[in-house]
């Protein structure tokens, strides 16, 4: 009897085992970075994928590479990083990497609202 149970207990955990093989999602890659896919490999030139920005240091995340303020990438220096854009520097021009390419952001203007008079 307690042969047949731990043969049983054996084969449970030998079933459970293939179903743990699939990878684990990684909760800290940024929500833009879409897997390397056929109509991805279309894209030319480096692609911004995150920005760091704190009050001691300003980084971004340009093709997989982690690069900072006044640093280099490749033949650029990186002049300029903002909440969603990042300004190369090449030696005959400037190239501006938008993070959310397809989406235009604009600022938002205070809504005028009517001052409140005491009652």
């Amino acid at each position: 009897m307690r042969r047949l149970l731990i043969l049983g207990l054996g084969l449970g955990l030998a079933c459970t085992a293939p179903a743990q093989t699939k990878p684990l999602a990684d909760p800290t890659r940024p929500p833009n970075v879409l897997p390397e896919t056929a109509e991805a490999a279309f894209v030319e030139g480096p692609r911004l994928q995150s920005v760091l920005i704190s009050p001691g240091r300003r980084s971004a995340v340009i093709s997989g590479t982690t690069v900072a303020q006044g640093g280099r990438f490749g033949d650029a220096r990186v002049e300029l990083i903002s909440e969603s854009a990042v300004v190369l520097r090449y030696a005959d021009r400037r190239e501006t990497l938008q993070l959310l390419p397809s989406q235009d952001k604009r600022a938002r203007r205070a809504a005028a609202t009517p001052k409140e008079t005491p009652r």
